[in-house]
């Protein structure tokens, strides 16, 4: 398999600039900024800033005439097929999204008996929502059906153990595991599904990551949270497709939007564009297949999820750009401070995951499309020292 390396964007990112000699591998937790996000957030703050849709004034309109257009961009950076009827709706991220979509749109689509189908494995914010609403509708007195999804043993999706019934009204999904790196066989889920459910995908790893088409995976919602995509924090968004049950719409008094953010998002898009989804994909799938391959080599380290991706010319599904492991001797925090000591910035301690995930503390390694190969090869270097 021949992948690309190392797209020449880093001096692009001036955190990384002004940091010589840190590695930042922290990229799922948030993402850096390049230099246009930041210019396009300076201009409106110092240039337009002002309210939106109530103003007369020059700046107000812009303002509303900017995120109009912001939602217009997002529909076609998700290939929407049909954006006369879907919806965008900001949010300050997929944690608030998700629970957006569980207790405002859910309940209207549930009946007592009826069933859901929620990732059990996958981070937390993509399961609690859900069980909230189960608990919630049970205390008004309907009882709601929530069953796991099926994993397999490389903690992929089994879509062919999926438990659709005649009663499953929702299937919950995630499109990039958080911890194991992988797809998570999504595309499957809608024949698998059937053509009238509808599928909430968690886009929070893949958004800005990989090309995420809703044609092709003909999901109903995409939620996801635009500082892990090279936008500020507090910003991102819900897309509602508006085609299976309901109408989407959050509850109650809007307010005022994150403006800025907003703003963040639409130069994120634009920067995302230019350098191009395919390509950045593609670099971060090297980086994660150079390191499995090193990794593979030393026996003090467990990789978490499918083995069978960590050779050099393994042939099966790559990792996104995120590897996570174990010291079979050193303790994950500790290794982390180690590792943080040597300018390799990562995520130790545990990730957030759902109550069937993992229960030991393990140390993530994230990749973006700033990180390089002498990167990943000086954290090859420093963990094979610590191998016994």
């Amino acid at each position: 398999m021949t992948l690309a390396l190392d797209l020449d964007v880093r001096s692009q990112f001036p955190q990384l600039v002004g940091s010589p000699g840190v590695a930042y591998l922290d990229s799922a937790a948030t993402a850096q900024k390049p230099q246009a996000v930041l210019d396009a957030v300076m201009t409106y703050l110092t240039s337009e800033n002002a309210n939106v849709a109530r103003g007369t004034y020059p700046w107000a309109n812009r303002t509303t005439t900017r995120i109009a257009q912001t939602r217009d961009q997002l529909r076609r950076f998700l290939d929407d097929p049909s954006p006369e009827t879907s919806g965008v709706h900001f949010v300050s991220g997929t944690s608030e999204g998700l629970r957006t979509i569980a207790l405002d749109w859910l309940p209207t689509v549930l009946g007592d008996g009826d069933e859901i189908i929620v990732p059990f494995a996958d981070h937390s914010a993509n399961l609690v929502p859900w069980l909230d609403t189960a608990e919630l509708l049970r205390r008004q007195g309907t009882h709601v059906v929530v069953r796991p999804m099926p994993y397999d043993s490389a903690q992929d999706y089994d879509v062919a153990r999926l438990p659709v019934g005649p009663r499953t009204r929702l299937i919950a999904a995630t499109h990039v595991h958080h911890v194991y790196g992988n797809d998570m066989n999504v595309h499957r889920l809608r024949a698998a599904a059937g053509p009238d459910i509808p599928i909430c995908l968690d886009a929070a790893q893949s958004f800005g990551h990989l090309p995420l088409s809703v044609r092709d995976l003909d999901v109903d919602f995409v939620v996801f949270s635009g500082h892990k995509a090279m936008a500020l924090p507090g910003i991102g968004a819900v897309w509602a497709r508006n085609r299976r049950g309901p109408t989407f719409a959050p509850a109650g008094w809007s307010g005022t939007p994150n403006t800025a953010g907003i703003v963040s998002l639409a130069a994120a898009m634009d920067w995302l564009s230019s350098v191009g989804l395919s390509r950045i994909s593609s670099s971060i799938v090297a980086l994660g297949a150079r390191l499995t391959a090193g990794l593979a080599t030393l026996p003090s380290y467990e990789v978490l999820g499918c083995q069978d991706s960590l050779a050099a010319e393994s042939t099966v599904q790559r990792r996104h750009g995120i590897v996570t492991f174990r010291h079979r001797e050193i303790g994950s925090n500790d290794l982390g401070f180690i590792l943080a000591a040597d300018g390799l910035l990562v995520r130790a301690d545990g990730h957030c995951q759902g109550t069937d995930g993992e229960k030991t503390s393990s140390v993530r390694v994230s990749l973006h499309v700033y990180n390089t190969a002498d990167e990943v090869d000086r954290l090859l270097a420093t963990l094979s020292a610590l191998d016994s």
